[in-house]
């Protein structure tokens, strides 16, 4: 009777125990699975593999074929936001394939990048390029930001893993990206030309005079060519006919350049606009606007009578009669800057040597067997002044010593 109870009490004992684990391993179970977020399904059109890709097989966009050609596109990293480390910036990568477009008439095809590097978009997504050809259509794909070549903060690691730099990654950000990229600005192409136009017109030199060059090959497109076509021909003339052009490039900041754009927001500051009788987009020069940006890159405020007011300009002639001596003021009449020379003799040692021909500083360039006649004229004429003042100079000196 003992043995029987001692029997079933185990017994008891031993299926409660046994429940107590399957409870115990169905609640470690259960919190393990809710601890891990539900897998969603992600939206890109490529189907996921359950082993890693091999990143040896992720073809670049000129691996796939020449006809592919790489971008970047400087993005703001916060479209809804005005504090400071908004207007911060990224590069997002975007692929874009000329082979079939017809022309400024033609459609564009502009592929958003899912939630993918978009390497994997230009081997598969077929519609674009099989479609391309019948519409003439250029295509575009555009990076999803954080992925790819387009995180704005380092790796994809180093992102997730900042609060604040993750926060930025949501679709909101990224369709305002699209946005923004400018499929269509013609801005951006008339600040291109309007580059080259301008540097043609001050730099207007023989023997290509590049004035004459553009000119000649926007008139000599066949009959029926279109405005896009002529303006193509113009500067493949003059950029030596590349197979394309980044039209983005006039607007890279050099050494130089930064230079001299402190310099003219600091002291010398040209009012130079353009109205309405030119070939460039009517743009009047605005004092305050200038001052504006000046001050919004730089911090300071440009002083627009500083240099008038410290060299004399207020009556320039006045000033170097009194006081200059063995100057020469040398301007090409082609530069638009010699409007704003000095074109008149001063005095008898303050000389104006131009030529009508002339461009920006073209007679102190180094001397060509191909220089046209009047540019060596000018440049003799020039050397014969010089040797003047030092001929004059020397004859003074033996005067003093006797």
């Amino acid at each position: 009777m003992i043995n029987m109870e001692a029997q079933k009490s185990f017994r008891f004992s031993f299926q409660f125990y046994h429940l107590l684990l399957i409870l115990l391993l169905q609640s470690i179970l259960s919190n393990s699975v809710l601890a891990i977020p539900h897998k969603i399904p992600r939206l890109t059109p490529h189907r996921e593999t359950l082993t890693r890709r091999d990143p040896n097989k992720i073809l670049s966009a000129s691996a796939i074929s020449d006809d592919f050609i790489t971008l970047f596109y400087t993005q703001t990293i916060d479209h809804f936001n005005y504090g400071p480390q908004s207007y911060a910036t990224f590069q997002q990568r975007y692929v874009i394939n000329f082979k079939y477009w017809g022309g400024s008439n033609s459609p564009i095809f502009a592929y958003l990048g899912a939630e993918e590097q978009i390497d994997f978009d230009l081997q598969s997504i077929g519609f674009l390029s099989a479609n391309a050809r019948h519409f003439s259509a250029l295509q575009v794909y555009i990076e999803h930001r954080y992925y790819g070549e387009s995180i704005p903060f380092g790796t994809m690691e180093q992102a997730m893993n900042d609060i604040s730099t993750r926060g930025y990654f949501n679709s909101a950000q990224a369709i305002a990206d699209y946005a923004e990229v400018p499929l269509h600005s013609p801005q951006e192409l008339k600040g291109y030309l309007e580059s080259i136009y301008t540097a043609a017109a001050q730099y207007n030199a023989p023997p290509e005079y590049p004035v004459s060059m553009i000119c000649s090959a926007i008139d000599g497109e066949p009959t029926g060519t279109d405005i896009l076509g002529r303006i193509f021909a113009g500067v493949n003339s003059y950029k030596k006919s590349y197979p394309c052009y980044h039209i983005n490039d006039y607007s890279y900041q050099s050494e130089s350049s930064l230079g001299w754009t402190w310099q003219t927001c600091s002291e010398m500051v040209m009012p130079i606009g353009r109205s309405i009788n030119t070939m460039f987009q009517p743009s009047h020069f605005n004092l305050d606007r200038f001052i504006q940006q000046c001050e919004r890159t730089y911090g300071v405020t440009p002083r627009p009578h500083w240099v008038t007011t410290y060299y004399g300009g207020h009556d320039i002639k006045l000033i170097l009669r009194r006081f200059a001596s063995n100057i020469i003021f040398s301007n090409g009449l082609k530069d638009p800057y010699s409007s704003g020379g000095v074109l008149e003799d001063i005095s008898e040692s303050v000389l104006a040597v131009s030529t009508v021909n002339g461009s920006h500083c073209l007679d102190i360039h180094l001397p060509a067997q191909s220089d046209p006649s009047w540019l060596v004229e000018q440049r003799n004429k020039e050397v014969e002044i010089i040797d003047g003042w030092i001929t004059k100079y020397y004859a003074d000196l033996l005067v003093l010593k006797k």
